[in-house]
Formats: C-alpha cells, sequence, structure tokens
C-alpha cells in the first residue's frame, strides 16, 4: 500500500471538508536579484505524489555576465526535470552531458546512485538582457531504483503532446493525463503538465491519479468559489473529481502528482533517500573530493570548481 497523508480513514468526507487538502504559500528566498520561491518540500507537505522539490525561478531579467551560476554539486535518490517559460540554462552533468536547457523542452535528469551537474547562464555571446523564468522539480524515486545508474534524458518541445479543447492548452511534461502519455521514461507513475487557460476557461484534473496538486504560475484561478493568485499551490483531496476556472486574465498552471511511494524520504542538502544511512554515505562521498575514482565525478568542461558540502 502506497504512503498517503492525506489518506486518513478518520477524516470527514464529502461536503464535511473542503475540496482542497493543503495550501501551500510557497518561501521566497533573494539570491541577488534572483528570487526562488519554494512550495515543496512544505511543513504540511512532504511531497505531493513522487513530486518532493518544487522552486520557481524567477522571473528576472539577467545582464549580460550576470545571470544563475550554480556550480557543480551533487544529488542521489532522485529525478530532476528543469522547465522554462523564458530564458535559456546551461546544464553540464557528470555523464558528460552538455546542453541549454530551453523554453519548452524537458531535461529529464536521473541521479540514482550519484550524478553531479551544474547549471550556469554562461553564453558568451549574450548581448542583450535575457529574461528568465521557470520551475525546477525533483521526483524522489522507488526504493528499487534509489541504487540505480545515473542517467539523462532530452525531449524537445514539439515531442510533447499538446492538447487544446475550449480556451485552454494542456502541454503534457512528464507521466500520463488525459489519455495521452509524455515520452520521457519515469520509475513512478505520475503526471505534470504545463497548462494556459484564457480568462473563464475550465479545467478538470485528471481524476486517475491518486495525488494531485496545482501551482498557479501567472494569473488567478477560481476553485468552489475561492479566489488563488499566482505563487499559491493547492493539493486535492484523493478521489474527488474536480475543476478550477481561470479568472478574468486567464491563468497558467502547473499540474502535479501521481501515486505516492511506499514510505516518507529523508532529505538533506541536495539528497533524497528512504534512509538516513545513505544520506550519511552520500555526505562522506562527497566530503572526500575523490573524483577520479570515488562515487561522484565532476562534470567535463566544469570540473574547475563544486560547491563544498555545508557544514550544517
Amino acid at each position: 500500500m502506497s504512503w498517503n497523508p492525506a489518506l486518513d480513514p478518520h477524516c470527514p468526507t464529502g461536503d464535511d471538508v473542503d475540496a482542497i487538502d493543503t495550501v501551500i504559500i510557497p518561501r521566497a528566498r533573494d539570491l541577488g536579484g534572483f528570487e526562488v520561491r519554494r512550495a515543496l518540500p512544505a511543513p504540511k507537505r512532504q511531497m505531493v505524489g513522487p513530486f518532493i522539490f518544487f522552486d520557481q525561478m524567477g522571473p528576472a531579467e539577467f545582464l549580460p555576465t550576470k545571470g544563475l551560476d550554480v556550480r557543480p554539486h551533487p544529488h542521489i535518490g532522485l529525478a530532476t526535470v528543469s522547465y522554462l517559460y523564458r530564458g535559456r540554462m546551461h546544464h553540464r552533468d557528470s555523464l558528460g552531458t552538455d546542453r541549454w536547457i530551453e523554453p519548452g523542452a524537458v531535461n529529464w535528469m536521473v541521479a540514482g546512485n550519484g550524478i553531479t551537474h551544474s547549471e550556469r547562464t554562461d553564453d558568451e555571446t549574450q548581448s542583450e538582457p535575457m529574461p528568465f523564468f521557470g520551475i525546477q522539480t525533483w521526483v524522489a524515486l522507488p526504493k528499487d531504483h534509489e541504487d540505480r545508474a545515473p542517467a539523462f534524458e532530452h525531449v524537445g518541445k514539439d515531442a510533447l503532446p499538446v492538447l487544446n479543447a475550449d480556451g485552454k492548452e494542456v502541454r503534457l511534461i512528464l507521466g500520463s493525463a488525459y489519455g495521452e502519455t509524455a515520452p520521457v521514461k519515469t520509475a513512478s507513475e505520475m503526471f505534470y503538465a504545463d497548462a494556459v487557460l484564457q480568462a473563464g476557461a475550465v479545467l478538470p484534473l485528471p481524476d486517475d491519479h491518486e495525488d494531485r496538486g496545482l501551482y498557479v504560475v501567472e494569473g488567478s484561478i477560481v476553485v468552489a468559489g475561492q479566489t488563488y493568485e499566482a505563487g499559491q499551490m493547492m493539493v486535492f483531496r484523493p478521489g474527488d473529481r474536480m475543476s478550477v476556472r481561470a479568472g478574468e486574465t486567464g491563468a497558467r498552471l502547473m499540474m502535479l502528482g501521481g501515486a505516492t511511494l511506499e514510505g516518507p524520504r529523508h532529505i538533506w542538502w541536495n539528497f533524497v533517500a528512504s534512509s538516513k544511512e545513505r544520506i550519511e554515505e552520500a555526505k562522506e562521498a562527497w566530503r572526500r573530493e575523490d573524483w577520479a575514482d570515488g562515487r561522484f565525478r565532476l562534470p567535463a568542461g566544469d570540473d574547475q570548481e563544486f560547491i563544498p558540502l555545508p557544514e550544517a
């Protein structure tokens, strides 16, 4: 049986409770002119389905030679997807991947037992200010995939399923929803979609997933008579048939969820694991800085610096 804190037999049902299980107001952090808003993990919700980390990056405008500059750092026990609305980002990893992440494309990095990557906006040809806006998400891996070899998969924007109807467009990034399946291979059942709604458009949530949530990126939506503005995440009760309606200026949403995992996860720095022992092993491996023979390697082409293990 999957682990879901919302599945409690003593919880009231039907009209006795609101249709929304949890509303999350992200924590904002200023990274020197670049704001990040973190919705997951939250005090009341570690995960939505297998999604354990959810950051809104920007919106911001980067001046030439000034922008995102995340040095090489490690991950275990998760898969990442960085999805951009505007701008571009340079990804390099210890598998040898060297690719620019651009709007609408999927870049799926599976850490498994260990991967290192960097994220920068280091285009030497950039001569004009660059707008930058996107979402970065981590998906926790099932136990039987935690020790798998790392991998990277890129899928272009045009290869993703797109559904259009009645003032709404839904681009499926990961998993399955509305009868469509995205091409990226995932380790567990999930859905992740970019939805753009015109004013007043009504969008039903997928009703074939155990756990479902959405994040308002732009505009506003109305759920059961209540308005929710940009920068809010809602998590819905399992099993309810739900629809949301776009506000007067329309809305852009990120929809996410899926099957919950077989248990909670430990999360420390960039490491996610089903046990504290796995976290400690990864910490010690990064602390050794043995890039030639150890667990972690530095990315080819970006191996002159790295983020040290935090002290705390």
